[in-house]
């Protein structure tokens, strides 16, 4: 049954980025050789740029255990948007250039540049995944685990994308979990389920109506 979610923290969980947890025994097996974890490198990027759009059913878990449901829906190139089950009155989506939570309940909108969040290596993959992604060994060959931070930059957190293999999915990997830590060391985990690719999303999906009182018109 899912939890009754105060606002608090579930802000607090996607003030720095989205996240999963890692299973701990990837974390202590035998490192992959070079050309084995370049190749998954290579794949999860072609994985990620092979997505022209998704929609997938989500579970969100935060650092004290809450649980959130809802539907995210991508569109290439950089636009994202989870929508919370009707209980949340929240909305996080990307435009392709921010990223915007938008708390309804508070009449709030925080905003971020894509950059500055782990979500960047999902919504820019050439550039994240490629540039400071490295594989993390998980003894299973038909799972890629793959972490990017940018060592320069701890600010913006990392995240460990987690891929299965699959036939039918756009490079044969399939995205089925993440996790986003962020520079506070808040971990946020996401399970992504009921995968739809190639759907048709309008690109009004990633729009907005601001809550402040300021501005009601749609971002």
């Amino acid at each position: 049954m899912l939890q009754i979610i105060s606002k608090k923290p579930l802000r607090a969980a996607f003030a720095g980025a989205l996240a999963l947890g890692l299973p701990a025994a990837a974390l202590t097996l035998p490192a992959t050789p070079v050309e084995a974890a370049q190749g998954d490198l290579d794949r999860a990027v072609t994985a990620l740029r092979g997505i022209s759009t998704m929609r997938a059913d989500f579970t969100q878990t935060d650092r004290q255990g809450q649980v959130a449901r809802g539907v995210m829906t991508l569109k290439r190139p950089g636009r994202i948007r989870f929508e919370y089950e009707k209980s949340i009155p929240m909305l996080v989506v990307s435009n392709g250039k921010s990223l915007y939570m938008i708390d309804y309940e508070v009449d709030q909108v925080q905003r971020w540049p894509i950059k500055n969040s782990p979500l960047g290596a999902l919504l820019d993959p050439s550039r994240d995944v490629a540039k400071f992604g490295k594989l993390i060994p998980t003894g299973n060959p038909d799972v890629v685990s793959i972490e990017v931070r940018d060592p320069g930059r701890p600010e913006f957190g990392a995240i460990t994308m987690i891929f299965v293999r699959n036939a039918n999915a756009p490079g044969g990997l399939q995205l089925t979990n993440w996790v986003a830590l962020d520079s506070q060391n808040h971990r946020t985990t996401v399970r992504l389920r009921n995968h739809r690719y190639g759907v048709s999303v309008a690109d009004s999906t990633f729009t907005f109506k601001d809550p402040r009182r300021s501005s009601r018109r749609p971002r």
